[in-house]
C-alpha cells in the first residue's frame, strides 16, 4: 500500500482504511515535554521556558517571571529554585497584593518587640524566613509605592531593618519577582519605581497565555485527567475528539486555572467513563480557520461520496495533520471531526490525533487517543527528566 499510487478517494472502503493506518504509522509524535514541579508542555513557546529555567537556575541574579493571571508562574519560580545551589533552603512565596498596605513591612521584614501595639515579641519577617533560598514576590506590581525603596535597599544591599527596629540584619536571599501587569506601563503610570524595576528585570521570563500553547491542550488534558481523578478517588476517564476539539477552540481568559475547573466539573458530570462536550460545562465557541491555504467554494453534501474523497484526498495531501486540513477546507476542527464521523472514518495516529469508531448505536466519537491503552499505559508519557 506505500507504493501506491492511486489518490485515496480511488481506494476501496479496506483500502482507505489500511492506508490511513500506514499513513499513521509512518508519523511519530514527539513525546511532550514536563519537569518534576508539573510543568507540562511540548509547544514551542514552553520549550523555550524550559530552557530559560535551565538557564537562569545556577545564577545568583534576580529574576522577573511575567504572564497572564493562571499561567503558571509560581511553579516556574518553584522550578528555578529546584535546580539552583538554594534548592536545600527554603522557597517563601508573598502575594503583595493580597496583604493590606498597613501591615505588608512588618510581614516582609518583621517587627521588633514594642515597634506598635500587640507588638509583644520580636517577630522575623519572610525575607529573614527564607535566608538561603528563594523568595518570591508575586505580583509585585501592586506593592505600594513607598514599600518599594525599602525592597531596593535589601535588594542592593542584602540588609534589611526590622519595623521598630535600627540595626540592619543581613539576609541572603535569591529574589524572584512574577506579574500580570506590564512592568514598564507600571513605571510610566508612577505605580512602580523605575529603578527597582531595572534592579528585578536582569533575567526575565514570559508564559504564554493558554490560548497560543493550542498544540500543548492534549497533553495537558491527559496529565490533569490522571491527577484530578486520582484526587476524586475514579478511574480516568476517556474524552471525546469533539470534546478535545472543543477545548482547543476555547479562548482560556483564566489559562491553566480555568483548564483544570472545567476538567474537575466534566469528570464530576460525565457518564460511563468518556467525557463529551456537554460535560464541559461551558459554551465553546468554534474558533474560526486562521488563513487557510485555499478555499474550497462549495462543499460536497454531507454524507455523500464526494464529500468522502474531498475528506481522504485532503488527509492524503497535508499529512493527515488535522488542524491543516480544517484550514483547506475553511472549516472549525469540530466540524472537522463531524464530517470525519459522519463518514466513518478513523484518523487516529495512537496519541496524537483523536479517532472515530463505530460503536454499537452508530458512529459516535472513540475515546481520546490520549487515554490508557489496553496494556495500561498513557499514550502520552510524561517524561520526568532529571533537568527540565
Amino acid at each position: 500500500m506505500v507504493n501506491d499510487k492511486r489518490r485515496p478517494s480511488q481506494l476501496s472502503a479496506d483500502d482507505s482504511s489500511r492506508y490511513i493506518k500506514e499513513a499513521v504509522a509512518r508519523r511519530s509524535p514527539p513525546p511532550p515535554t514536563s519537569d518534576p514541579s508539573f510543568i507540562v508542555g511540548n509547544s514551542p513557546q514552553m520549550l523555550e521556558v524550559f530552557d530559560r529555567i535551565r538557564r537562569f537556575a545556577p545564577y545568583e541574579l534576580p529574576v522577573l517571571i511575567t504572564g497572564e493571571s493562571g499561567t503558571g508562574k509560581e511553579l516556574v519560580a518553584k522550578a528555578i529554585h529546584e535546580r539552583s545551589g538554594r534548592a536545600s533552603g527554603p522557597f517563601v512565596a508573598v502575594n503583595c497584593a493580597g496583604m493590606p498596605a498597613t501591615l505588608i513591612a512588618s510581614e516582609l521584614f518583621g517587627y521588633e518587640k514594642g515597634a506598635f501595639t500587640g507588638a509583644l515579641a520580636r517577630k522575623r519577617g519572610l525575607v529573614e524566613q527564607a535566608a538561603n533560598g528563594t523568595l518570591l514576590l508575586d505580583e509585585i506590581g501592586d506593592m505600594p509605592f513607598d514599600l518599594q525603596g525599602h525592597l531596593l535597599r535589601f535588594l542592593q544591599e542584602e540588609e534589611i531593618v526590622r519595623v521598630g527596629g535600627h540595626e540592619p540584619v543581613k539576609v541572603s536571599v535569591r529574589v524572584i519577582a512574577a506579574t500580570n501587569v506590564k512592568m514598564a506601563d507600571a513605571v510610566a503610570a508612577g505605580r512602580l519605581r523605575e529603578d527597582l524595576f531595572y534592579r528585578l528585570n536582569v533575567l526575565s521570563l514570559h508564559l504564554p497565555p493558554l490560548r497560543l500553547r493550542a498544540g500543548d491542550i492534549p497533553i495537558l488534558v491527559n496529565y490533569f485527567l490522571e491527577t484530578i481523578a486520582r484526587e476524586l478517588h475514579r478511574p480516568k476517564p476517556q474524552i471525546s475528539p469533539l470534546a478535545v476539539a472543543a477545548l482547543e477552540a476555547h479562548r482560556w481568559p483564566g489559562n491553566i486555572r480555568e483548564l483544570i475547573a472545567t476538567l474537575r466539573r466534566a469528570i464530576v458530570l460525565c457518564n460511563d467513563d468518556l467525557i463529551e462536550t456537554g460535560d464541559l460545562g461551558m459554551e465553546f465557541a468554534e474558533a474560526p480557520s486562521s488563513q487557510p491555504i485555499k478555499l474550497m467554494p462549495d462543499r460536497p453534501r454531507p454524507g455523500s461520496e464526494e464529500e468522502r474523497a474531498l475528506l481522504l484526498d485532503t488527509l492524503g495531501d497535508h499529512g493527515w495533520n488535522i488542524t491543516r486540513c480544517a484550514q483547506v477546507l475553511n472549516v472549525s476542527r469540530v466540524t472537522l471531526y463531524r464530517m470525519l464521523e459522519r463518514q466513518g472514518l478513523n484518523v487516529s495516529d495512537e496519541g496524537k490525533s483523536p479517532g472515530l469508531a463505530r460503536g454499537r448505536t452508530g458512529m459516535r466519537p472513540a475515546p481520546m487517543g490520549l487515554t490508557t491503552r489496553a496494556e495500561g499505559k498513557p499514550s502520552y508519557p510524561l517524561l520526568r527528566p532529571d533537568g527540565i
